[in-house]
This record gives C-alpha cells, sequence and structure tokens, in this order.
C-alpha cells in the first residue's frame, strides 16, 4: 500500500497530465510536444456520428520527420480522388446514409451510369469507398475521419475552431 507523499505524487502527476491532455496551458499540443519532441507530430483525431446510430472514433498521429521525408507521390492517387465535385458529393451522400447505386445516381441528377461507376471505381480503388455488397457502398470506418479532416482542412465549412 502506497504512503501518503507517493499517493499525493501519483494523483498530482494524473492531474498534470489531465491537465495537458483537456485544455492545460496549451491543451492537447503540450501532450503531442511530449509524446514527439524531436521533429514533432501531427495528429488527427474525430468522434463522428452517422446516420443508422453508429459512431466512429479514431485517431492518428504521423511523426512530423516522417512525413516531410516521404515521398508525396505515393498519396496522389487518394487525394486525386477527393478533387472531383462529383466525387465529393458521391462521398458525402454515402456519409448520410445514401448508398445504393440506383439511389446515387437520383441524387446525382444527369450523367450516365456509367459516369456514376467510373466515380465509384476511383473512389474504391482509392479506399474512401468499400463496395459491401453488388450495388451497395460504404465510406470505411478508419476513412471517416480522415475524409472529414481533408474536407475541413481544404477550407470547408468555416464552422470549426483551431486550438
Amino acid at each position: 500500500m502506497p504512503d501518503d507523499e507517493g499517493l499525493a505524487a501519483r494523483v498530482a502527476a494524473l492531474e498534470a497530465a489531465f491537465t495537458r491532455l483537456r485544455g492545460g496551458s496549451d491543451g492537447p499540443l503540450a501532450a503531442l510536444r511530449e509524446e514527439s519532441p524531436e521533429g514533432g507530430a501531427v495528429r488527427f483525431e474525430g468522434s463522428v456520428d452517422l446516420p443508422g446510430s453508429s459512431r466512429v472514433d479514431w485517431r492518428m498521429s504521423h511523426p512530423a520527420r516522417g512525413l516531410l521525408a516521404a515521398d508525396w507521390s505515393d498519396v496522389a492517387p487518394a487525394l486525386a480522388a477527393l478533387g472531383h465535385p462529383v466525387r465529393l458529393h458521391l462521398l458525402r451522400a454515402v456519409l448520410d446514409g445514401t448508398c445504393e447505386t440506383a439511389t446515387l445516381s437520383r441524387t446525382l441528377g444527369e450523367g450516365t451510369t456509367g459516369q456514376l461507376h467510373h466515380h465509384l471505381r476511383e473512389l474504391t480503388a482509392t479506399g474512401w469507398l468499400r463496395s459491401e455488397r453488388r450495388g451497395r457502398y460504404a465510406v470505411p470506418p478508419d476513412r471517416v475521419v480522415p475524409l472529414l479532416v481533408a474536407v475541413a482542412a481544404a477550407g470547408g465549412p468555416a464552422t470549426g475552431r483551431e486550438e
């Protein structure tokens, strides 16, 4: 059984960690700096409620040195797939619960089914969508938060806040 001094030290350490993580002087950034003291890191995280009562909780961090040294051409196809308004519309529709090909086609209005399938193939090939069964699509859970981060980072809705 710990003595009073040992217990007090442990409580103080826990309170300090909690303060750093929950909005101390630098909030989460202080904790991130402590976790990655050499060169820093980039972290993104989110908790998203999707239609159908499903929730996606996701967090990822990358050492900044690794990102800065990497060959970014490897991610070009995934970024390019997000660079088309129709594909962004499709992703948003799927996140909103429109998952069937026929319904997705109606949300696009004019256009051929060939065009729809072209866009669905691009999104599936780059991992932004997956085919759950013939004619039904979903955004994989591990891509929901990165997708929303990409939209927000590109200047998405101005309702966000910086920390």
